[in-house]
């Protein structure tokens, strides 16, 4: 019925009855008592004559002074010729002064000077000298506090006690500099500070302000204007740098430098469940004095209260109370220790099949591994025959790039360091890992005791190891790794691994840098979402820095996008030269022992640096000669074990890629079915 509302004859006044609270403030419910508004609040009918009393304070002068006069001086009755005449003088008088003097000193000024424009300018200038004067003790402590300190020289300061009216240069604080209209007065002098502009006056006035007093000067013959030299009263500003004219750093100099000049390299333990991989690293953690006494003490306490004395030192790297409670590394535990020559990114990876997606993860990130293997009957067996994790996490690091591998024999103080048992391992696993495309100059295989510490920082002290082992110690081998080759020079690109909201303003993500460097500072572009930010912190081993390069394991302080638009396994990228964004693309892909062939629409999980995505085979395009590439059947109808081909994958949602011809690092991808992996590629293109 609104439209057809009587609006003409509406009674408004319905609407707003005297219970409504309609034009008035909620507070006004609960409003102060009459005695504190008495305190606090002025009311000029009540105490009309006490309106000067802060304005003696403020200026020091009696209620009859100048400041007093300006507000309280009655205007006389005028004629209408001398009140028109009053107010041409009061506009001549406003092109000078602008708003710096209050109106009924002006109008004072002109009714004592008679209506003579120049005398009354000259009158109201000297009152406001002489009330300078007055004031000069209060005026200097202001000054203080708004030069914050600066002087200029005696020379310039005895100048312009000389001087009456003038315009001068003005900088408050390291603002920008303004032209302010003055009036020099002995305090400038006395105090050494740079001049203070008229109460009153502001910048925006100042100008208008100079321009009139140019003209006055050329029709009076005083007051003088003199223009003060900009070199005299100059004060230099710091400028305030840009993030984007930053020092380009020399980072291949400044990585050699870095750490003492030792070199980083990114380590993944890996394994089947229960190798002893968490207690291998965790007592070499201990005896390299990474972890104190006083804790390892509590986790032998805790573990045996527990149930699990043995697993003291394998809770140094799974720190999760349901890691502890199940005896099972769950999710990749990152830590670091250093050798003599290199600072190492210890990542124990889980070795139960459930958790492979985060063994992945932590695989994709490394530049090495240490296959940790158990020695003890059965043990081995269990672990490397079919269904077991030696065998897939052997193929999975091989497929992630990792080309140097440390084997360690663990538990060999449960077959008494026995060298047959040592040699029957070593040449079922050598075997395997030369299949997998490792080179046997690469392998290393090193007998150790995670539990009892032998050969783990010093070669092995035990009698019956070093009868027949002379080699390496683990730590000596992890040494002597050789640090792959870092594409510093090539486009910033950093994968996210992990998003957390930390204190202060902005999040942060965490991730291996896979090329390029960054500074603090820097813009970033996160794809898929294609959202810029800057990085406001960089923190490497948690600590600050302001650089880092390929091959860190950084936390960045992101500012400028909201959190929710950031996933894990999102690529941060340089913003000139973005990271390609598809659903679509073509790979060449080696398949593993599978069971069932894969055929067009296979479902499959694409396993991606951080990504875990779900895609389909949409296309076999050809079977591929394993060792020469050449194309040995166009369009197949399945493809079996061990077959290299070339197909055509569509993911559900966008992903972040590159080609692995221009980053090897961002061009591997696995894809796992039902639990286990079936096949590794490489990106070959990208369909838009």
């Amino acid at each position: 019925m609104s439209r057809h509302r009587n609006v003409r004859g509406y009674n408004y006044d319905e609407d707003f009855e005297d219970d409504d609270v309609y034009g008035q403030s909620v507070e006004d419910d609960y409003c102060i008592s009459p005695s504190t508004a008495a305190q606090f609040i002025y009311s000029r009918r009540d105490k009309p004559g006490t309106f000067a009393e802060p304005l003696e304070e403020e200026y020091g002068c009696e209620g009859t002074d100048a400041a007093a006069a300006d507000c309280f001086t009655p205007t006389p009755q005028l004629t209408e010729v001398d009140r028109a005449h009053l107010n041409s003088c009061l506009d001549q008088m406003r092109e000078v002064l602008a708003e710096s003097i209050p109106e009924q000193t002006m109008v004072q000024a002109v009714l004592d000077t008679k209506f003579d424009v120049q005398k009354a300018l000259d009158l109201v200038l000297s009152q406001g000298c002489k009330q300078n004067v007055k004031t000069k003790n209060k005026d200097a402590v202001i000054l203080a506090k708004t030069t914050k300190g600066k002087t200029r020289d005696s020379q310039s300061a005895r100048m312009e006690s000389e001087i009456v009216p003038k315009i001068a240069k003005m900088t408050v604080s390291g603002k920008k500099q303004s032209m302010g209209f003055e009036v020099p007065c002995v305090i400038a002098e006395e105090n050494g500070h740079t001049n203070t502009p008229q109460k009153g006056l502001l910048p925006e006035d100042a100008s208008v302000a100079s321009g009139a007093l140019e003209v006055v000067s050329k029709s009076t013959p005083s007051p003088q204007v003199v223009q003060v030299s900009e070199e005299q009263n100059m004060v230099p500003t710091p400028a305030k740098k840009s993030s984007k004219a930053k020092p380009q750093i020399d980072v291949k100099a400044e990585l050699e430098k870095r750490q003492g000049g030792k070199q980083l390299l990114n380590l993944v333990v890996i394994g089947h469940v229960d190798a002893g991989k968490s207690t291998l690293m965790g007592h070499l953690l201990y005896l390299l004095g990474n972890v104190n006494k006083r804790t390892m003490h509590k986790y032998e306490q805790e573990s045996k209260k527990a149930g699990k004395a043995s697993f003291a030192y394998a809770w140094v790297l799974d720190e999760t109370g349901e890691e502890r409670e199940r005896g099972v590394t769950m999710d990749v535990g990152m830590t670091k220790f250093e050798t003599p020559t290199k600072v190492i990114t210890l990542m124990d990876a889980p070795g139960h099949k459930d958790f492979i997606p985060n063994m992945i993860t932590g695989a994709a990130q490394a530049d090495v591994a240490i296959l940790v293997v158990d020695a003890s009957r059965g043990e081995f067996e269990a672990g490397f025959e079919t269904g077991g994790q030696t065998r897939e996490h052997g193929l999975l690091v091989r497929s992630l790039g990792v080309t140097q591998l440390a084997v360690a024999v663990n538990k060999m103080d449960q077959v008494n360091w026995q060298q047959e048992r040592f040699q029957e391992i070593t040449s079922k696993l050598g075997q395997f890992l030369k299949q997998a495309g490792f080179k046997e100059s690469d392998v290393a295989y090193i007998p150790t005791s995670g539990l009892g510490g032998e050969n783990l920082v010093t070669r092995g002290q035990s009698s019956d190891l070093t009868q027949w082992y002379k080699g390496k110690c683990l730590l000596e081998q992890i040494d002597s790794f050789k640090p792959p080759q870092r594409s510093v020079d090539k486009p910033f690109r950093l994968c996210v691994a992990d998003v957390f909201k930390d204190q202060g303003s902005g999040f942060c993500v965490t991730g291996k840098i896979e090329a390029g460097y960054i500074q603090v500072g820097e813009r970033l572009l996160a794809m898929p979402p294609n959202e810029t930010c800057t990085a406001k912190g960089i923190t490497l081993h948690d600590e600050p820095v302001d650089w880092a390069a390929a091959g860190d394991h950084v936390s960045l302080t992101l500012t400028g996008m909201d959190i929710i638009k950031i996933n894990v396994g999102c690529v941060f990228c340089d913003p000139k030269e973005p990271i390609k964004v598809c659903t679509r693309f073509r790979a060449r892909i080696l398949i593993f022992n599978i069971e069932i062939p894969i055929t067009k629409g296979f479902p499959v999980l694409l396993h991606y640096q951080t990504v875990s995505e779900p895609a389909t085979i949409t296309r076999l395009l050809s079977v591929l000669h394993k060792s020469t590439g050449e194309v040995t059947k166009k369009k197949p109808k399945f493809l079996a074990k061990g077959q290299n081909a070339l197909i055509e994958l569509q993911t559900q949602r966008p992903v972040a890629l590159e080609l692995y011809k221009d980053f090897k690092e961002l061009g591997r991808f696995m894809l796992r079915y039902s639990g286990s992996t079936i096949a590794a590629g490489v990106v070959t293109e990208i369909k838009e």
